[in-house]
């Protein structure tokens, strides 16, 4: 099988003919039909953060596709399934946050594309316990976003205690951003949508947004400040240390500041003012699975459309150029069905009694 792998970190992908593994205990083996590309995988790939994956190994974890073959411990999934992998993998089950419903902050918690071998490859190994179980009726493609850009927002929205009729702030309008925009509005939240490209404004509006304002050519915070006393939440999306500093500056007071984006570094907040208004500034990381399915059935009911760019898996460098040049509108989703010669390739679609 075809795998896209990271052998040294700020250099491009190298695809490799790999053996298709065998599921092992509560593994399920995935064909990969999607797999949805997020900054994420460019931080990883890049080696930019302080925790940085182990050399070499596969990014991706938006990856859609159907269940070939499962492990013998395996009760909740059978052959034919589809099903996605997400950023958390695995945890212990067994913690005070996992027993807690707070499993994505497990210490020992295993994570796709980054400790855990991911989606940028034709069969990919899933924990059934873990594994986004898709609803047939959402196309394979648009729905790969929502396994981390999608439950990231949704429940980075759901962290600012925004309630409907309130205003939020989605910072970065991007591949979480965008859908940010549609989760809100879902959520009966209004929106301000804050960027600094017209394009992204336009798709923002378009999506739902009440206002936007792009932040390039006006002081974004005054402005909402202005026009509606401050927002109720705010979402930062953008891996911006400039854009979470100014977020602050846009809540209203007693607002909540939920930041998701990801940026190295760090950022300058004011104590007093902190303090003085009554703020709250919290990290959002990902979703548990129950967020997940609650993003998922957002989006079966029409509620959510990740906005897509399709490319062949060969292209996957030049999507990770586009993106950290800043050139992607929505989300890019690699396809790795198409190619009809090497369909399953014979691989055994029974239950492995001993694997």
């Amino acid at each position: 099988m075809r795998a896209a792998v990271a052998r040294e970190f700020g250099k491009p992908l190298e695809f490799d003919d790999r053996v298709v593994p065998l599921p092992h205990g509560f593994e399920a083996l995935v064909r990969v039909e999607y797999t949805g590309v997020c900054h994420t995988d460019l931080h990883a790939v890049g080696g930019d953060w302080p925790v940085k994956p182990a050399l070499p190994f596969v990014p991706g974890h938006e990856g859609v596709g159907r269940v070939v073959a499962v492990g013998h411990e395996v009760t909740s999934l059978k052959v034919g399934d589809r099903v996605g992998n997400a950023w958390l993998w695995s945890a212990c089950g067994e913690c005070e946050y996992c027993t807690s419903g707070r499993e994505t902050l497990c210490p020992v918690q295993r994570n796709s594309g980054y400790t855990v071998d991911g989606s940028f490859q034709d069969y990919m190994l899933v924990d059934s316990r873990y594994a986004a179980r898709i609803p047939e009726s959402l196309d394979p493609a648009r729905v790969a976003p929502i396994l981390c850009a999608g439950v990231t927002v949704y429940k980075g929205l759901k962290t600012t205690g925004a309630r409907p009729g309130q205003w939020v702030v989605v910072s970065g309008i991007g591949g979480l951003g965008h859908l940010a925009v549609e989760y809100a509005v879902a959520m009966g939240l209004d929106v301000v949508a804050v960027d600094v490209a017209d394009s992204k404004l336009v798709l923002a509006r378009e999506l739902g947004a009440t206002f936007t304002v792009n932040a390039a050519k006006t002081d974004a915070a005054a402005e909402i400040q202005r026009e509606i006393g401050g927002a109720h939440g705010v979402l930062v999306t953008a891996p911006s240390e400039a854009a979470v500093a100014q977020a602050v500056r846009m809540a209203r007071r007693g607002g909540t500041i939920s930041l998701v984006g990801l940026p190295s570094g760090t950022f300058p907040v004011s104590v007093f003012d902190t303090v003085l208004n009554g703020l709250t500034i919290k990290g959002s990381i990902v979703g548990t699975r129950g967020d997940l399915a609650e993003a998922l059935d957002l989006a079966a009911r029409g509620k959510v459309h990740a906005t897509v760019t399709k490319h062949p898996f060969a292209d996957v460098n030049r999507v990770l150029d586009d993106m950290r040049d800043g050139r992607i509108l929505g989300r890019v989703v690699l396809e790795l069905a198409g190619d009809l010669a090497r369909e399953e390739a014979g691989y055994p679609t029974r239950q492995f009694a001993n694997a």
